[in-house]
């Protein structure tokens, strides 16, 4: 992974995608979000599939007609941005040398009013990925709150 998808700059800062336990309600937004956001808006990654993990989810591009994530846009204040950068990236064990267990992506996200925006994405890493190719974990919906 390149030093440019790791890390925007400082005036490029991008909104997270967040799809599991990050989400409004969720136990990673409390202690990770709470109180450190400008925005949350509804959102969808399209061209993605949702697995269930141990306790938390995990997605996956793929390119079957019709799949997406559900999640919602977080706009981070920017004075808490570098802080939320970090804590998301050490809660999601997101490695500059791409081995860890999830890894940060910019990828285009559509919000419920049809907006295309560009947000940070945690994918899963090598291994969790390995693991779902081998042992499908697909939740069909695409939306954490209905497995």
């Amino acid at each position: 992974m390149s030093a440019s998808e790791q890390a925007p700059p400082a005036e490029a800062a991008l909104p997270f995608f967040v799809y599991g336990t990050l989400r409004s309600g969720g136990r990673n937004h409390a202690v990770h979000l709470a109180g450190r956001c400008a925005g949350i808006l509804p959102a969808v990654l399209d061209g993605a599939a949702l697995h269930d993990g141990p306790g938390y989810p995990y997605a996956v591009p793929d390119p079957t007609p019709g799949r997406r994530i559900v999640g919602e846009l977080v706009i981070v204040r920017p004075g808490a941005y570098a802080g939320v950068l970090a804590d998301l990236d050490r809660l999601e064990d997101c490695r500059a040398d791409g081995t860890g267990l999830y890894l940060r992506r910019r990828m285009a996200v559509r919000t419920a009013a049809g907006e295309r925006r560009e947000a940070w994405v945690y994918l899963a890493g090598p291994a969790a990925a390995a693991r779902l190719r081998a042992r499908p974990a697909l939740i069909a919906s695409g939306d954490w709150t209905d497995r």
